[in-house]
């Protein structure tokens, strides 16, 4: 055999070796699962609920009109500051101060007819007290009168004055008598009179009274062409100009707003939180925000309202006023005080407010994307499943199947073991466990594809090279 053939004997000996050597690592690698791995370490977790909403003032009011009527003045422009119960805006109202006007002058007539009657009253009051000092003193001389025609009457009897000057004493008690019935008859006549002007008061009073009454009505209409500040604020919206004609009483209406004035002394975010984290939302809990229009600061708050109404996310409206279906997302308004808000901030900025719902020192953790759920029966040894599977239909035992567990899988020497694990809270990328594993357990991280789809007892093929890649994509 020549050189050249040996040669080329050897050369296909070391190809026959060299397949038969890759197809025998090929065949032991057939079922391994490349994975990163992690171990479970103490740290430090924080959790959070994360929220979208707007800036908003704690307190603001949309000041609409009491009257209706053109705009006459605007005493201030968007961006003032306003004092409670200060005038900002004046409406047309012509009408409304003559009719005040016109009050006032029945006001007027009334109480002069009150002040006349009062005046006519005090001076009956005086004719009625000087008639009845005149009455007593013709009573006083019919009693002395009386008292001298009896003294004569036992005298004439006894005969001893003339029967003429008896005569004359009883003329004159009979003179007194009559001043007296006569001055008797005045006073009467006189309180008779004084009881008329009496109720002539009394009728002007109640006109006054009644007028009165009508001025303060109309005062108060005529009030209602002011527009007043309620609160101390900043006029943060100004729709309407001088000339426009405003409109009482009609919601959501342009015409019906004339401003907004807003409490700035308390700044607030109110975040919209999903309902499957409002269990976790706590009064006071502290928070930080980033509003959109300031990149790159954050703001310190704390929750200082919890709303108890849900907000269904499609339509913004509460889910006990509409009639669509339950299952629809739904979200909770959680009103967050700033800390020291800027002076550049406005209401209607859009926010993220990050709340901090827990925290824990110290604890086992892992991350997030480790934990998998299992069902009982997928991890059932293979020997026990086909002893099991004659007894398949029986419902307790499939119910017993179904049951998911939640847990991560654990490096045991080349192999994946599943481990049931309990958790705590959960922070941005890690995951408290409370049970079921311990520090420095190796643990199977990624990727997302392996932990979905590895079984139970799987061998592992460890790749730690290009970091944790756990992606759905």
């Amino acid at each position: 055999m020549t050189s050249t053939g040996k040669a080329a004997i050897g050369v296909i000996a070391v190809a026959v070796v060299g397949a038969g050597t890759l197809a025998s690592v090929r065949w032991s690698q057939r079922d391994l699962v490349t994975v990163q791995t992690a171990k479970v370490i103490r740290q430090d977790l924080t959790s959070i609920v994360t929220a979208s909403g707007e800036i908003k003032p704690r307190t603001y009011i949309n000041l609409g009109a009491n009257a209706q009527g053109p705009i006459t003045e605007l005493l201030i422009k968007e961006g003032d500051r306003v004092r409670k119960n200060q005038v900002v805006a004046r409406i047309e109202n012509t009408q409304a101060a003559a009719d005040v006007n016109a009050q006032k002058a029945a006001i007027a007539s009334a109480e002069a007819d009150s002040a006349a009657s009062e005046a006519g009253l005090k001076a009956q009051d005086d004719t009625i007290k000087t008639q009845i000092a005149t009455l007593e003193r013709y009573k006083n001389e019919e009693n002395r009168a009386k008292e001298f025609l009896d003294r004569y009457e036992q005298m004439w009897k006894e005969k001893l004055v003339a029967k003429q000057d008896y005569d004359t004493r009883k003329a004159d008690f009979d003179s007194a008598a009559a001043s007296v019935r006569e001055n008797e008859a005045r006073v009467a006549q006189m309180q008779s009179q004084r009881a008329q002007t009496l109720a002539q008061l009394s009728s002007a009073q109640k006109r006054v009274s009644q007028a009165q009454a009508n001025l303060a009505r109309l005062d108060n209409v005529l009030s209602r062409f002011d527009v007043v500040a309620p609160i101390d604020g900043v006029v943060t919206n100004l729709p309407v100009r001088v000339g426009e004609t405003v409109v009482p009483g009609i919601q959501n209406s342009a015409a019906s707003t004339i401003m907004t004035i807003a409490d700035m002394s308390l700044i607030t975010a109110e975040v919209n939180v999903d309902e499957t984290d409002i269990v976790n939302v706590q009064l006071h809990q502290t928070a930080s925000i980033a509003i959109d229009a300031i990149p790159n600061k954050t703001f310190t708050g704390h929750v200082i309202e919890i709303g108890n109404s849900a907000i269904l996310r499609s339509s913004g409206v509460a889910a006990s006023q509409s009639n669509t279906s339950a299952q629809e997302a739904k979200d909770f308004k959680v009103t967050i005080a700033l800390e020291n808000p800027p002076e550049e901030i406005r209401p209607g900025l859009s926010a993220t407010a990050k709340i901090s719902t827990a925290s824990r020192s110290n604890v086992l953790s892992i991350p997030i994307q480790a934990l998998t759920v299992r069902t009982k029966g997928d991890l059932a040894p293979e020997a026990d499943a086909k002893k099991d599977s004659k007894a398949a239909l029986d419902p307790l035992q499939e119910k017993a199947n179904r049951e998911e567990i939640q847990g991560v899988f654990v490096v045991r020497g080349d192999t994946a073991e599943f481990q049931k694990v309990d958790t705590g809270i959960t922070g941005v990328t890690d995951i408290e466990v409370l049970s079921g594993l311990s520090e420095n357990d190796q643990i199977v991280v990624g990727s997302y594809k392996a932990i979905r789809t590895m079984r139970n007892g799987a061998r592992l093929k460890i790749d730690n090279s290009a970091g944790i890649t756990d992606t759905k994509s």
